[in-house]
């Protein structure tokens, strides 16, 4: 019992921790600013390039690009690459500025082309974008650039509630976390979890401070100030990157530039997600996050069932020893520890849980140890996913992984790629 009790305080003691911290507590302050709070005259209005890469994204892109094309701001325009898209992407964009009419933006759909080695394929569609945006500019190139995904589907004043925050703060770069969907069970399930650990990672308010090392990004929706981007090396200073967002927003906070990163209900992913895809998302990236190590591997997930399913087990374990009749103090110490971890275990993802608007989010907090379960067996699947010479797929497009021939290196800003 003696070392129930001590596995409980140690438990007890990090949840104590995490809830203490500022840094990593619900960022209730890190909600971009409604428009009508922050809304730029249009006489102040900066040009803004809006490039959206597309792979294969035909049944996204009716749900979406019109919440672009439609936006309430006076200049810009959106530029698709299509990234080698099998399922007439291109033609289902071009369709849907056509529907719009008069009430389309400055619309143009361009090919990406073949990518060069080592380039991963998003960063060479951006590349292409931001290219194509320059050469064709006539003299007056954008002052920002909106990256957003072709699966995000963004409120009519989202490019003048981004370019305010940017401007108001003084910043370079203003990414916003998307709600993604939860409707079915296993998305309810995992998506809070996946964004409270992406937090827990690169805690938004760190990311805002100059005296605070981390750096990150949400690729879904990413303002970046032009000149920043292009004094930093453009993509091509990130171009194997495969967590582009965070590899961006370490690139420009090694030069000194400020960032902001945030949450908006009102942006959003339509896209949805079976568990399959959950998987898959997750293990594409979660060895690529541990640098590749497979010794990190068992840490990560002995960690997450020690601290964030230890309670579940700490607790049942304690009152059946209690029911028995051993009634000593270290068990009454479990107890307490143990209890205490899991109500501050669900009172940190209660908020996640609530923001993304699910029914009965007390209910669905309660399954957070499931959760972090499954988290640390996609890390694990990850894992083994690189270790059979799998590596990070993606929409039918491999990377090779690191072996025995290739290097792990690091790129200018630090994310992770690959040397032959």
């Amino acid at each position: 019992m003696t070392i129930l009790a001590a596995a409980a305080a140690l438990i007890a003691a990090f949840w104590l921790t995490l809830a203490l911290s500022r840094l990593r507590r619900f960022p209730r302050d890190h909600f971009l600013r409604k428009v009508a709070e922050t809304r730029t005259t249009p006489a102040a209005a900066p040009r803004v390039a809006v490039l959206v890469p597309a792979r294969d994204e035909a049944a996204m892109l009716p749900l979406t690009l019109p919440s672009l094309l439609a936006q309430e701001y006076p200049d810009f325009e959106v530029l698709l690459v299509d990234d080698g898209s099998t399922d007439g992407t291109a033609d289902v964009a071009a369709a849907a500025a056509r529907n719009l009419g008069a009430r389309s933006a400055p619309f143009r759909v361009i090919a990406a082309g073949d990518k060069p080695a080592g380039w991963a394929g998003k960063m060479y569609a951006l590349q292409r974008g931001i290219d194509t945006v320059f050469s064709d500019s006539g003299g007056s190139p954008p002052t920002w650039i909106l990256l957003t995904d072709a699966d995000i589907r963004h409120p009519p004043t989202s490019i003048a509630s981004l370019i305010a925050k940017a401007q108001r703060g003084g910043y370079d770069l203003v990414s916003v976390m998307a709600r993604l969907s939860t409707e079915s069970a296993w998305e309810k399930l995992l998506i809070p979890p996946f964004v409270y650990f992406f937090h827990l990672l690169y805690p938004f308010r760190a990311v805002s401070l100059r005296s605070e090392p981390s750096a990150a990004a949400a690729g879904g929706c990413v303002l970046v100030r032009a000149k920043a981007l292009v004094d930093a090396g453009g993509f091509d200073a990130i171009h194997g990157a495969l967590i582009d967002d965070v590899a961006l927003a370490r690139l420009l906070k090694s030069r000194r530039r400020r960032l902001w990163l945030g949450l908006d209900p009102e942006i959003e992913s339509v896209r949805r997600y079976s568990f399959r895809d959950l998987w898959r998302m997750v293990a594409r990236s979660a060895f690529v996050q541990l640098g590749y190590r497979y010794g990190s591997v068992p840490l990560v997930m002995l960690g997450l069932a020690f601290f964030f399913a230890g309670p579940s087990i700490v607790v049942p374990t304690s009152v059946a020893v209690l029911l028995l009749g051993v009634r000593t103090p270290a068990v009454w110490v479990a107890l307490a520890c143990g209890a205490t971890a899991r109500l501050l275990e669900t009172l940190a993802i209660l908020p996640w849980v609530r923001h993304h608007r699910i029914r009965h989010p007390i209910a669905w907090s309660l399954t957070f140890p499931l959760a972090a379960l499954l988290y640390g067996a996609m890390t694990v699947g990850s894992a083994w996913e690189h270790l059979r010479g799998r590596g990070s797929a993606w929409k039918g497009r491999g990377y090779e992984p690191p072996s025995a021939g290739a290097a792990v290196g690091r790129t200018r800003n630090g994310a992770d790629t690959f040397t032959p």
